[in-house]
This record gives C-alpha cells, sequence and structure tokens, in this order.
C-alpha cells in the first residue's frame, strides 16, 4: 500500500477510535488523528527509500538501518520451519501488532515521563509524517487545531497536553496496527500475528482471498480504496454525518425542511 493511502487510513482509524478513547472536543480529535496517520507510515521505516525514512535525513536513515538489522536478527532466530529463506528484513519485524504494542506502550510511558513537551514531540512528528504523504494542507489543519484547543483549554493548556500523553501512546499503536491491516490487503501480505505460528510458519504473510488482494499502487488502490477512505475522511469528521442525516432526513421522507 502506498504512503499516501497508509497515511489516510490512518487518519481514519484515528477519527473513528477517537470517541471511544473519551476524546471529546473537536481539536483533540484532529490532533489524535492527524497522529495516527503520520503512525501509519511509521512501520515502512525498515524500506530505505520509504517516506518515514527519508524525513530527517541522516536521522531517520540511521534509525532505518537499525530497524532493519534488527528485523533481520530476530527473523534468522525465530522463523519456523516453513518460513522463507530471505534477509527478513522489509515487512518483518516492524509489521506485526507486537511492535505496534510496544511502541504504543513506550509512546505512553515516554509522554507521561517527559511531560508535555514529549508530547508535542511526538505530535509534531506524527504531523510531519502525515504532512508528508498526504499534502501540506494538513500542517494547517492540524496546526490549527492545536491552536485553537490550546486558546480553548487556556490557562490548562499544557495541563491537558500532557494529559493527553497515554492517548498518543493508543494512537500511535493504532496507526500501526491500521498500516499492517492495510499491507495485508496487498498481495504480500502482513506478518501482522508474529510470534504466533501458523502452518508452520512463525512469520506466515496473512492475507485475503486472491480475489481481494489488490496491487500497490495500482488501479484499485487509486480509483477505489483512496476516492473511498477520501470521503470516508470527511464523513467520520466529529459532527458531519449526523449534519448531513438531518439534511437527508426530510428528503427521504418526502416531509419538505423546516424554515430556519
Amino acid at each position: 500500500m502506498m504512503g499516501r493511502t497508509h497515511a489516510l487510513t490512518g487518519w481514519c482509524a484515528g477519527l473513528a477510535v477517537a470517541p471511544l478513547a473519551g476524546v471529546t472536543s473537536f481539536a483533540q480529535t484532529l490532533v489524535f488523528a492527524a497522529t495516527t496517520a503520520g503512525y501509519a507510515l511509521l512501520p515502512d521505516l525498515d524500506h530505505p527509500g520509504a517516506r518515514a525514512s527519508r524525513l530527517l535525513g541522516p536521522l531517520t536513515r540511521l534509525i532505518s538501518r537499525m530497524l532493519r538489522a534488527a528485523s533481520s536478527a530476530v527473523y534468522s532466530v525465530t522463523k519456523g520451519p516453513r518460513d522463507e529463506n530471505h534477509s527478513g528484513m522489509h515487512r518483518h519485524l516492524s509489521h506485526t501488532v507486537l511492535f505496534a504494542a510496544v511502541l504504543g506502550v513506550a509512546v505512553a510511558a515516554g509522554t507521561d515521563l517527559g511531560g508535555a513537551w514529549v508530547v508535542a514531540v511526538v505530535v509534531v512528528l506524527g504531523l510531519l509524517l502525515a504532512e508528508d504523504a498526504l499534502g501540506d494542507w494538513l500542517l494547517p489543519v492540524a496546526g490549527g487545531a492545536a491552536i485553537w484547543w490550546a486558546w480553548e483549554a487556556n490557562p490548562h493548556a499544557l495541563a491537558e497536553l500532557e494529559a493527553m500523553g497515554g492517548l498518543l501512546g493508543l494512537a500511535v499503536a493504532v496507526g500501526c496496527v491500521t498500516h499492517c491491516l492495510g499491507d495485508a490487503l496487498t498481495e504480500s501480505g502482513c506478518p501482522f500475528l508474529f510470534p504466533l505460528p501458523i502452518a508452520g510458519e512463525t512469520w506466515y504473510e496473512l492475507r485475503p482471498p486472491s480475489l481481494l488482494r489488490f496491487r500497490t499502487g495500482k488501479g484499485v488502490e487509486n480509483k477505489l480504496i483512496f476516492p473511498l477512505f477520501s470521503v470516508l475522511a470527511v464523513l467520520l469528521l466529529p459532527g458531519v454525518l449526523p449534519w448531513l442525516l438531518d439534511v437527508a432526513s426530510p428528503l427521504l421522507s418526502g416531509t419538505p425542511a423546516a424554515d430556519g
């Protein structure tokens, strides 16, 4: 799956999960969703050409090399009797639910210990990742949401920012899981249930039946999946769907809308 589709599905997942996680304000929801969108790109740090690996130049390239080396080492030690004989770098360690859970817990713990400034770093990194994939429109939207939130929360903005620490751990984990689910729909599949052994493979690539798979960056992704999630990205915004239902209900029932 292409980076922009990963980020867009991460945005939609963030909007869907935010109210379930207790996020109530519109501004906080946008910050949560933008963070999820950004970290839906993070698992591809295991590929040297990925957006995440090129984001901060030498720093992210170094992290990418370290992640690929760690993934290869873990693969060589844990591969089952029927796992393929290859490097175990791309679409392995970082493309698992285990990785998503560990990273989410680490972010939650780090933001809890580091306070508002660590929370801000996590959010900004997520925004940079998402903006690189989805375009420059995201920065003013999410940045405006953050400023709005800070203005509404004044003088308690820093306290509220610190309180989002645990929620951002969830946002990061949801983003990574969303990435894995997206890759599982492609022809290559994704071993996101590692280390659960399946059919003699520790790194079993889960994928749907061949009829439901698609090739990365080809017609199904570009002409169906991306447009569909573009619509969902708007419909899932707080208040949009109820408003549309209110507008549509008189039309569906044949009753003229009341004058405002």
